[in-house]
Protein backbone atom coordinates (compact mmCIF):
# COMPACT_ATOMS: atom_id res chain seq x y z
CA UNK A 1 0.00 0.00 0.00
CA UNK A 2 1.59 3.68 -0.99
CA UNK A 3 0.09 5.13 1.69
CA UNK A 4 2.34 2.67 4.31
CA UNK A 5 5.11 2.59 2.02
CA UNK A 6 5.32 6.64 2.58
CA UNK A 7 4.90 6.03 6.24
CA UNK A 8 7.80 3.43 6.56
CA UNK A 9 10.33 5.26 4.68
CA UNK A 10 9.66 8.49 6.65
CA UNK A 11 9.86 6.54 10.43
CA UNK A 12 12.99 5.15 8.65
CA UNK A 13 14.56 8.14 7.60
CA UNK A 14 13.68 9.79 10.90
CA UNK A 15 15.29 7.11 13.31
CA UNK A 16 18.46 7.34 10.89
CA UNK A 17 18.65 11.48 10.91
CA UNK A 18 17.39 12.00 14.11
CA UNK A 19 14.96 14.46 11.70
CA UNK A 20 12.10 14.74 9.12
CA UNK A 21 13.72 14.59 5.43
CA UNK A 22 14.29 18.43 4.48
CA UNK A 23 11.51 18.42 2.05
CA UNK A 24 8.55 16.54 0.90
CA UNK A 25 10.48 16.38 -2.52
CA UNK A 26 13.21 14.31 -1.12
CA UNK A 27 10.97 11.93 0.34
CA UNK A 28 9.01 11.31 -2.67
CA UNK A 29 12.17 11.40 -5.01
CA UNK A 30 13.68 8.22 -2.54
CA UNK A 31 10.33 6.64 -2.89
CA UNK A 32 9.74 7.03 -6.81
CA UNK A 33 6.83 9.54 -6.27
CA UNK A 34 6.13 12.78 -7.56
CA UNK A 35 5.20 15.45 -4.80
CA UNK A 36 1.25 15.26 -6.13
CA UNK A 37 1.18 11.23 -5.21
CA UNK A 38 2.83 11.75 -1.72
CA UNK A 39 0.20 14.71 -1.05
CA UNK A 40 -3.04 12.33 -2.02
CA UNK A 41 -1.67 10.09 1.23
CA UNK A 42 -0.26 13.34 3.32
CA UNK A 43 -0.99 16.91 3.60
CA UNK A 44 2.93 16.87 5.10
CA UNK A 45 5.30 15.09 7.37
CA UNK A 46 3.12 16.32 10.58
CA UNK A 47 0.38 14.89 9.38
CA UNK A 48 2.40 11.20 9.13
CA UNK A 49 3.43 12.42 12.79
CA UNK A 50 -0.08 11.65 14.06
CA UNK A 51 -1.06 9.42 12.00
CA UNK A 52 1.74 7.16 13.69
CA UNK A 53 0.71 8.19 17.45
CA UNK A 54 -2.70 7.71 16.34
CA UNK A 55 -2.26 3.77 15.25
CA UNK A 56 -0.07 3.17 18.47
CA UNK A 57 -3.11 4.52 20.34
CA UNK A 58 -5.86 1.85 18.36
CA UNK A 59 -2.87 -0.77 18.10
CA UNK A 60 -2.72 -0.47 22.15
CA UNK A 61 -6.55 -0.53 22.42
CA UNK A 62 -6.66 -3.60 19.73
CA UNK A 63 -4.20 -5.62 21.51
CA UNK A 64 -5.72 -4.93 25.64
CA UNK A 65 -9.26 -5.32 24.44
CA UNK A 66 -8.32 -9.18 22.63
CA UNK A 67 -6.87 -10.52 25.95
CA UNK A 68 -9.37 -13.33 27.07
CA UNK A 69 -10.30 -11.39 30.30
CA UNK A 70 -10.68 -7.96 29.03
CA UNK A 71 -14.56 -8.76 29.33
CA UNK A 72 -14.09 -9.45 33.06
CA UNK A 73 -12.21 -5.88 33.65
CA UNK A 74 -13.88 -3.13 35.84
CA UNK A 75 -13.27 -0.02 34.35
CA UNK A 76 -10.06 0.76 36.30
CA UNK A 77 -7.90 -2.60 35.12
CA UNK A 78 -9.16 -1.64 31.37
CA UNK A 79 -7.41 1.60 31.62
CA UNK A 80 -4.86 -0.35 33.67
CA UNK A 81 -4.64 -2.80 30.72
CA UNK A 82 -4.56 -0.36 28.05
CA UNK A 83 -1.74 1.50 29.33
CA UNK A 84 0.74 -1.36 29.76
CA UNK A 85 -0.19 -2.69 26.66
CA UNK A 86 0.55 0.90 25.50
CA UNK A 87 4.16 1.18 26.89
CA UNK A 88 4.67 -2.34 25.57
CA UNK A 89 4.17 -0.73 22.15
CA UNK A 90 6.37 2.69 22.87
CA UNK A 91 9.30 0.78 24.48
CA UNK A 92 9.56 -1.21 20.66
CA UNK A 93 9.25 2.10 19.21
CA UNK A 94 10.85 4.68 22.05
CA UNK A 95 13.65 6.38 19.93
CA UNK A 96 10.51 7.76 17.69
CA UNK A 97 8.38 8.58 20.25
CA UNK A 98 11.39 10.80 22.40
CA UNK A 99 12.23 12.04 18.80
CA UNK A 100 8.68 12.81 17.75
CA UNK A 101 7.82 14.47 21.23
CA UNK A 102 10.99 16.25 21.98
CA UNK A 103 10.02 18.16 18.27
CA UNK A 104 6.83 19.20 19.46
CA UNK A 105 6.42 19.36 23.40
CA UNK A 106 4.67 22.64 24.31
CA UNK A 107 5.96 25.32 26.64
CA UNK A 108 3.23 25.58 28.66
CA UNK A 109 2.83 22.14 31.18
CA UNK A 110 -0.48 20.54 29.98
CA UNK A 111 -1.03 21.67 26.61
CA UNK A 112 -1.18 18.27 24.08
CA UNK A 113 1.63 18.44 21.64
CA UNK A 114 0.11 18.35 17.77
CA UNK A 115 1.25 15.43 17.40
CA UNK A 116 -0.95 13.75 19.76
CA UNK A 117 -3.94 15.24 18.51
CA UNK A 118 -5.46 12.43 17.22
CA UNK A 119 -4.38 10.03 19.73
CA UNK A 120 -6.10 12.29 22.28
CA UNK A 121 -9.12 12.02 20.15
CA UNK A 122 -8.95 8.30 19.85
CA UNK A 123 -7.95 8.22 23.89
CA UNK A 124 -10.95 9.71 25.47
CA UNK A 125 -13.63 8.38 23.62
CA UNK A 126 -11.87 5.03 24.81
CA UNK A 127 -11.77 6.85 28.34
CA UNK A 128 -16.00 8.09 27.97
CA UNK A 129 -16.55 4.76 26.92
CA UNK A 130 -15.26 2.58 30.47
CA UNK A 131 -16.36 5.36 32.33
CA UNK A 132 -20.26 5.00 31.31
CA UNK A 133 -19.53 1.21 32.08
CA UNK A 134 -18.10 2.31 35.47
CA UNK A 135 -21.05 4.55 36.58
CA UNK A 136 -23.27 1.17 35.14
CA UNK A 137 -21.11 -1.23 37.33
CA UNK A 138 -21.45 1.43 40.12
CA UNK A 139 -17.41 1.98 40.28
CA UNK A 140 -17.57 5.35 38.61
CA UNK A 141 -19.94 8.13 40.51
CA UNK A 142 -22.68 9.94 38.57
CA UNK A 143 -21.56 13.82 38.42
CA UNK A 144 -24.14 15.45 35.90
CA UNK A 145 -22.42 19.16 36.15
CA UNK A 146 -18.58 17.37 36.18
CA UNK A 147 -18.39 13.72 34.35
CA UNK A 148 -18.25 14.93 31.11
CA UNK A 149 -15.11 16.43 31.82
CA UNK A 150 -13.82 13.43 33.03
CA UNK A 151 -11.95 12.66 29.66
CA UNK A 152 -10.21 15.69 29.67
CA UNK A 153 -8.59 15.16 33.17
CA UNK A 154 -7.64 11.39 32.17
CA UNK A 155 -6.35 12.64 28.97
CA UNK A 156 -3.46 15.15 31.35
CA UNK A 157 -2.80 11.51 33.01
CA UNK A 158 -1.54 10.35 30.05
CA UNK A 159 0.59 13.35 29.54
CA UNK A 160 2.22 12.71 32.88
CA UNK A 161 2.89 8.67 31.88
CA UNK A 162 4.09 9.48 28.24
CA UNK A 163 6.13 12.55 30.05
CA UNK A 164 7.47 10.01 33.21
CA UNK A 165 7.66 7.22 30.41
CA UNK A 166 10.15 9.53 28.23
CA UNK A 167 12.61 10.59 31.13
CA UNK A 168 12.44 6.99 32.73
CA UNK A 169 15.67 5.41 32.49
CA UNK A 170 14.97 2.58 35.48
CA UNK A 171 15.44 -0.92 33.80
CA UNK A 172 12.73 -2.29 31.87
CA UNK A 173 11.19 1.20 32.47
CA UNK A 174 9.65 -0.32 35.79
CA UNK A 175 9.36 3.20 37.57
CA UNK A 176 6.82 4.02 34.87
CA UNK A 177 4.57 1.19 35.56
CA UNK A 178 4.59 2.01 39.13
CA UNK A 179 3.97 5.45 37.99
CA UNK A 180 0.82 4.51 35.97
CA UNK A 181 -0.02 1.85 38.93
CA UNK A 182 -0.16 4.98 41.39
CA UNK A 183 -1.47 7.58 38.62
CA UNK A 184 -4.84 5.37 38.01
CA UNK A 185 -5.77 4.52 41.71
CA UNK A 186 -5.81 7.70 42.02
CA UNK A 187 -7.71 9.12 39.13
CA UNK A 188 -10.50 6.01 40.31
CA UNK A 189 -10.50 7.06 43.74
CA UNK A 190 -11.35 10.80 42.64
CA UNK A 191 -13.92 9.44 40.29
CA UNK A 192 -15.79 6.74 42.27
CA UNK A 193 -18.54 7.10 45.24
CA UNK A 194 -17.10 8.83 47.99
CA UNK A 195 -18.28 10.72 51.32
CA UNK A 196 -18.85 13.52 49.37
CA UNK A 197 -21.17 11.96 47.13
CA UNK A 198 -22.74 10.26 50.51
CA UNK A 199 -23.63 13.99 52.10
CA UNK A 200 -24.70 15.42 48.82
CA UNK A 201 -27.19 11.98 48.17
CA UNK A 202 -28.25 12.86 51.92
CA UNK A 203 -28.57 16.89 51.17
CA UNK A 204 -30.53 15.90 48.08
CA UNK A 205 -33.31 13.57 50.12
CA UNK A 206 -33.38 15.94 53.11
CA UNK A 207 -34.35 18.78 50.98
CA UNK A 208 -36.77 16.76 48.85
CA UNK A 209 -38.23 15.37 51.59
CA UNK A 210 -39.54 19.09 52.92
CA UNK A 211 -41.17 19.73 50.13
Amino acid sequence: MEKERIRQAYLDYVLRHQQPPASVYLLAQQLGLSEAEFYRYYPGFAAIDRDIWADLGREARRRAEAELVWTQYSAREKLLGYYFTLLELLKHNRSYALLSLSRSLPRVPGLTPPVLDDFRQDFEAFVAEILREGRVSEEVARRPLVQEQYPRLFWQQALFVLGYFAKDESLNFERTDAAVEKAVRLSFDLVAPNTLDSALDLARFLFQSRR
